[in-house]
C-alpha cells in the first residue's frame, strides 16, 4: 500500500534509477508566477528519457524483479506512457516485455513501445479492456503484471520526483499534480506527506477523465464512461486503493474541458516552447487558467509527460 511506503525507499528508489533517468530541469515560469503571487516552477518530466515520469516507476519494479521473475516476462496495460516506461526499462534489463495498448493509443507512444522491442497488443477499444486483457495474459504465462497505477515499488519510483523538486524546494507550498488512476499522486504525497506536510497537494484532469473528482466527490469509485479526450494519459477507472491515494494525498481537484486542456499545450508551447501531451499539461492548466482558489508558495506544477502525435500538437500550436 502507498501509506505505509517509507521516504527510505524513495530515497532507495532514487539510487536505482541514478543511471538511467534524467534530473529534469526546474524552470520558473514568469507568468504563472505572476497568477499565484509567488514564484510557480514547471517540473519538465515531458523532457524524460522516453518522454513522462513513467519510466522512474517501471525501471524500479523491473530492476527489483529476482532472476526467475526476469525469465518469464512481463506485461502492462498502458495508455502509452507506461508501457513506454517498462519497454525501455526491459530493454536495459534484458527482460521480455508485453505491452497493452488501447486500440486508440497515440501513433507515437505506440511506435515508441515497438521501437524499444517490446510485444505491442493494441487490439483492445479502450484502457480498461486492455487491462483486463493483460493481467489476463499474464497470469496465463506466469509473467510479472506491471501495473501502471499501483505498487509499493512503482509508488517508490514516481515518489522520486518529489524528492527532486523537495530538494530545490525544501519550502514547497504548493505541488500541483496531473491525477489519472494515482500513481503519480501516491508516490509523491507519500514522500511529501512525511517530510513536508505543510505542503497542499493539488490535482487536475480532464472533466472527460475525471474518475478521480467525481469518486472524491460522492465517497466511493465512480465509474466512468470512457470518452475520447486529449488526456489520453489519464483516461481510465480508478479503484479502491486509487480512491485511498485521492482521500488522503488531495487538498483538491480541479477539472478542465478538452478545450481548456487544448488550450494549455498550446500556451505551454508558445510561452516556454515545451511541448506537452494533454495529461502532462492538465496540471499547468489548473494555475494558468485560475481554476485554484488558493496557490501557496514557492509551487511546483509537474508537466508529467510530452509524447502527443505530431499532427494534433500541430493543430492545437497552429493559429488559425
Amino acid at each position: 500500500m502507498f501509506s505505509d511506503l517509507k521516504p527510505t525507499e524513495v530515497l532507495a528508489a532514487a539510487e536505482r534509477l541514478r543511471p538511467v533517468i534524467k534530473r529534469t530541469p526546474l524552470i520558473e515560469s514568469e507568468m504563472l508566477s505572476d497568477i499565484a503571487g509567488g514564484p510557480v516552477f514547471l517540473k519538465l518530466e515531458n523532457r524524460q528519457t522516453t518522454g513522462s515520469f513513467k519510466l522512474r516507476g517501471a525501471f524500479n519494479v523491473l530492476s527489483t524483479l529476482d532472476r526467475e521473475a526476469r525469465s518469464r516476462g512481463v506485461v502492462a496495460s498502458s495508455a502509452g506512457n507506461h508501457g513506454l516506461g517498462v519497454a525501455y526499462a526491459a530493454k536495459q534489463l534484458g527482460i521480455p516485455a508485453t505491452i497493452f495498448v488501447p486500440s486508440t493509443a497515440p501513433q507515437v507512444k505506440r511506435d515508441g513501445i515497438a521501437a524499444l522491442g517490446a510485444s505491442l497488443d493494441t487490439s483492445q477499444p479502450h484502457y480498461d479492456a486492455a487491462m483486463a486483457a493483460a493481467m489476463r495474459f499474464a497470469a496465463e504465462r506466469g509473467a510479472t503484471f506491471v501495473n501502471p497505477c499501483a505498487g509499493e515499488k512503482l509508488y517508490a519510483g514516481q515518489g522520486t520526483i518529489a524528492l527532486e523538486i523537495l530538494s530545490e524546494l525544501p519550502n514547497l507550498g504548493t505541488l500541483v499534480i496531473s491525477v489519472g488512476g494515482g500513481g503519480l499522486l501516491g508516490g509523491c504525497a507519500s514522500l511529501v506527506r512525511a517530510v513536508s506536510p505543510a505542503t497542499r497537494i493539488v490535482g487536475a484532469q480532464s472533466e472527460n477523465t475525471a474518475a478521480m473528482s467525481l469518486s472524491l466527490a460522492e465517497g466511493r469509485v465512480v465509474e466512468i464512461d470512457n470518452l475520447p479526450t486529449i488526456a489520453d494519459g489519464l483516461a481510465g477507472q480508478i479503484d479502491e486503493e486509487g480512491l485511498e491515494i485521492g482521500q488522503y494525498a488531495l487538498d483538491g481537484i480541479v477539472t478542465l474541458t478538452e478545450n481548456e486542456v487544448a488550450r494549455t499545450i498550446a500556451w505551454l508551447w508558445s510561452e516556454h516552447g515545451e511541448r506537452a501531451e494533454g495529461a502532462g499539461a492538465c496540471a499547468v492548466g489548473a494555475v494558468w487558467l485560475r481554476k485554484l482558489n488558493e496557490i501557496a508558495t514557492p509551487a511546483a506544477v509537474i508537466v508529467s509527460g510530452g509524447n502527443i502525435d505530431d499532427a494534433k500538437f500541430e493543430q492545437m500550436t497552429t493559429d488559425d
